[in-house]
């Protein structure tokens, strides 16, 4: 099971956006395109960090390489 992660961009803290939970799981999320999987190339879609709040199951998408995750 993910552990719980706290986010920040910054010295901006991430808060959910549904409860204002400050308490996530995360994971890498593939934004895949058809017309990539439909030529094979689906390995060179782009990705991004998803926060999935540990209170109510938020999912809040990041493109941001300045995301940073600190254990809790």
């Amino acid at each position: 099971m993910a552990k719980p992660v706290r986010a920040a961009i910054g010295d901006v803290w991430i808060t959910c956006g549904f409860c204002r939970g400050e308490v996530f799981r995360d994971r890498e999320v593939t934004l895949n395109t058809s017309g990539m999987e439909l030529l094979n190339l689906g390995w060179a879609n782009e990705s991004a960090t998803g926060l999935i709040c540990w209170s109510c199951g938020f999912v809040q998408l990041f493109m941001n390489d300045d995301l940073n995750l600190y254990k809790t």
